[in-house]
């Protein structure tokens, strides 16, 4: 047998699938097996090998055992000369195992070996390749050094990014997503330590192999992609924790040489744990700071018009400190409690929650502290104005950095099919026809040259594989979807490699053409009922804002601005215009239309889509291909006031190129 691949799996069986595909497309030219050992997934990863490949020796274990554990159960059960540990969200190429096989035959130095990884979007993983972390290069990395510097030899050395990554050389350790062995040296030196559950164990077995007279090299000549954190995703652990939990372990096992290199190194990795932590959670922190600035402008302000409206004189000096720290204290609390501050999300309505109940729990404690409670028409009144700022600045922010928001250029995805088989056409069709979500085909790309500006079933064929990078940059592509079934492994990865410069997602459909992987998320291709979806506009609080910002915004416009647009129109209007949308506006105050909505609708069963629009969708995107239905669908889905107003944004500034 020359060649054990072995695959640790967790929930990612869409992953998985691919990825044996492209192995049994790589071991045409040598023996082989494939060893899965399932940590405990509950996402039908069993079934799918039992039934897809039965020639797949499966070991189930009861539980997650972790990464370490589980791959140490496959080495036992190998029999190769050569040995591999491979992540089941990677993609082989063809050549990969002979290339590595090549490479181990010609270096008989070699122990261990990994290769190329790339990105989904085609950039360098850079944990394929890099150094232990020394207190030199801890310190380069967590100063961040290692990035102003990235071409030193000095100080890049932990990513090694000042090295050719077109190059072959020996390195001090790989990424554990693709790392092969000879069977000698696992033999020799033995598995994974399982006190690594995961994280750590890649950077201690190459640290062992070397210790133990074998090299470990980084060999460019072969690629593959790596999706990377897949199985993180679908697991309640905490992978930031882990990982530095793992650094402590590696650096008290090996590199604890001195109480000074230790201190040195602990104190690296803990100072970039805390820059994780405060990156992970710096949108509470936003919104910490934000708040106790509004708060305390707000208390700010109030004092000073109270007093001018009241023989007031404001806050005793002596009492200044307190009241603009205890006050502010007991806000944030509240907002916490109330889940007002969130790492992913800033939300209008928790923090309307959160003023409102902190307004009652400051109003009360003026009862028990009786010494501080100067003006309950202050607290009224900084709770009023600071509702305004609150708001205010979370409204800015949610535009200015699209935290939460669905956004028009985030929902429609231009999209290229790569191919033009069946296989091809029927993705295509498939994504056009999906319901949920909101894919725009610019058309197919060809292998050949030759079919460039035919059509391959209702679809164009705009370019070539050797033009395909011109055409992602002219047509703002945002998304490519290549057809394993058409193309190799190499060729995907040669288009993935070269276009790396150009931010778009490169994603795979499955074999059988039922999903398509990506590093954002999953697309099932297969129609789902429309009866079992929940709409986001049929949610209670969604049509609650929806209908009172209708209201607040329709009283607007008819009090400032229809009687004028009345005088100067009266009934010579063009109904596509933007008076003929201003003038229409009662029927959206009597409830008969939204200014945002479907075209036309009408509720298809049970299922909500919302009253018709004065615009929507239908009006901003239609662009002659896209059906009626699924535009109406995919905005019932994906509803929320943010691309209410976008849609109204977008709208006006459509109108005003037209002749009114």
């Amino acid at each position: 047998m020359d060649l054990s691949i072995i695959i640790v799996n967790y929930n990612v069986k869409e992953f998985l699938q691919n990825c044996i595909h492209s192995i049994q497309k790589a071991t045409k030219n040598i023996t082989s097996e494939i060893i899965v050992v399932d940590n405990a997934s509950d996402d039908g990863s069993v079934e799918l090998i039992q039934f897809q490949f039965p020639g797949v020796k499966l070991l189930v274990n009861e539980k997650n055992l972790g990464f370490s554990a589980a791959n140490n159960i496959g080495l036992q059960y190998s029999t190769g000369k050569y040995l591999l540990l491979l992540n089941p969200d990677t993609i082989v190429e063809e050549n990969t195992f002979d290339t590595l096989i090549d490479f181990f035959n010609s270096n008989p130095d070699a122990g261990l070996a990994g290769c190329k990884i790339l990105n989904p979007d085609g950039t360098l993983q850079l944990a394929c390749r890099r150094s232990f972390p020394g207190p030199w290069t801890s310190f380069c990395k967590v100063t961040g050094l290692s990035n102003l510097f990235p071409k030193s030899k000095i100080f890049a050395r932990y990513n090694l990014t000042y090295l050719d990554e077109n190059k072959t050389y020996e390195v001090d350790a790989i990424s554990g997503s693709f790392m092969m062995v000879k069977r000698e040296v696992f033999e020799k030196v033995g598995g994974l330590d399982e006190i690594f559950f995961m994280y750590g164990e890649d950077l201690d077995w190459c640290y062992r192999i070397q210790k133990a007279g074998y090299k470990v090299y980084y060999v460019h000549s072969t690629q593959i992609i790596h999706y990377k954190g897949e199985s993180t995703k679908r697991s309640s652990l905490d992978e930031t924790k882990m990982f530095y939990n793992a650094m402590h372990i590696f650096v008290k096992k090996h590199l604890a040489t001195s109480f000074i290199v230790e201190l040195i190194l602990r104190s690296a990795i803990i100072a970039r744990e805390l820059i994780a932590f405060i990156a992970r959670g710096k949108l509470i922190l936003i919104s910490f700071i934000l708040d106790v600035i509004a708060f305390n402008l707000s208390l700010f302000l109030a004092e000073n018009l109270y007093s001018n409206f009241k023989t007031w004189l404001g806050f005793p000096d002596d009492s200044l400190w307190i009241v603009y720290t205890v006050p502010v204290t007991f806000h944030i609390l509240t907002g916490f409690i109330l889940r007002n501050y969130k790492k992913e999300n800033i939300s209008l309505l928790s923090n309307l929650t959160s003023v409102i109940a902190a307004f009652f729990v400051i109003s009360s404690l003026t009862y028990f502290f009786k010494d501080y409670a100067y003006s309950r028409g202050v607290v009224i009144l900084t709770y009023i104005i600071l509702f305004f700022f609150s708001s205010f600045w979370r409204i800015i922010y949610k535009f200015y950095v699209r935290i939460g928001l669905p956004g028009l250029q985030h929902a429609k995805i231009n999209t290229l099919i790569v191919g033009t088989s069946a296989s091809a056409i029927e993705i295509a069709s498939k994504l056009k026809s999906n319901y949920i979500s909101f894919h725009s085909i610019i058309g197919l790309i060809s292998t050949s040259r030759k079919e460039i500006g035919t059509k391959a079933g209702d679809f164009d064929v705009v370019g070539s594989i050797e033009n395909i990078r011109k055409i992602i940059h002219e047509k703002k592509i945002n998304e490519v979807i290549f057809s394993s079934k058409e193309l190799s492994y190499k060729q995907i990865m040669s288009i993935v490699s070269e276009c790396q410069q150009e931010r778009v997602e490169f994603r795979l459909a499955g074999e059988n053409i039922d999903f398509i992987v990506g590093k954002s998320s999953i697309n099932i291709l297969n129609d789902i009922p429309l009866f079992e979806i929940s709409y986001n506009i049929s949610q209670p609080v969604n049509r609650f804002f929806k209908r009172l910002f209708d209201i607040v915004l329709s009283i607007f416009i008819i009090i400032f601005i229809y009687p004028f647009t009345f005088l100067v129109k009266g009934k010579k209007r063009n109904e596509k215009t933007l008076s003929g949308l201003v003038l229409k506006t009662p029927k959206v105050l009597f409830s008969s239309y939204s200014f945002v909505g479907p075209f036309n609708s009408e509720n298809q069963g049970n299922l909500y889509l919302g009253k018709p629009g004065l615009t929507g969708l239908w009006f901003t995107e239609m662009e002659g291909t896209e059906s009626l239905e699924k535009l109406n669908i995919f905005y019932a889905k994906n509803q929320n006031l943010w691309l209410d107003l976008e849609i109204l944004g977008k709208t006006i500034q459509k109108l005003l190129t037209q002749r009114d």
